[in-house]
């Protein structure tokens, strides 16, 4: 414990010899508190940097992200139109061959002449049927 004696006479001179303060008092180091302090500071400001830079590069991933699910979103609709499409090709196809191979074989032919007859009146009434509701017995439980 460092002990202080501080003492005043009448003209405010510093004295020595009465205690006035006790106590334990760290000497000031102020280059290495100095030194210190500089390197917290610019600790401080390299994090502050590094959290921009953070911020900035999450929002561009987010910006390419939404353009990415987009992009998906097209190719899924893209694909799922040419399965389709590819669908109603097969199909044209196959009516395609069919007609040509029928042309080849000559199994038949198309009509030289159409013939157009006018339509008949129908005679037979056809009954409605009534329809029949039936009914439930319900139970409770099981």
């Amino acid at each position: 414990m460092l002990k202080t004696k501080v003492l005043y006479n009448n003209q405010n001179q510093l004295i020595y010899g009465a205690p006035v303060i006790e106590g334990y008092f760290k000497r000031d180091n102020l280059v290495k508190e100095m030194a210190i302090r500089k390197i917290n500071k610019t600790l401080c400001g390299l994090l502050g940097l590094f959290i921009v830079v953070a911020f900035i590069s999450y929002y561009f991933s987010m910006t390419h992200e939404i353009t990415l699910n987009s992009l998906s979103r097209q190719i899924t609709t893209l694909n799922d139109e040419n399965a389709d499409l590819q669908n109603n090709l097969d199909r044209l196809r196959s009516f395609n061959n069919v007609d040509t191979k029928i042309n080849q074989f000559k199994l038949l032919q198309k009509a030289d002449k159409v013939i157009e007859v006018p339509a008949a009146a129908s005679v037979a009434v056809v009954e409605k049927k009534k329809i029949k509701s039936t009914s439930f017995n319900w139970a409770i439980g099981y």
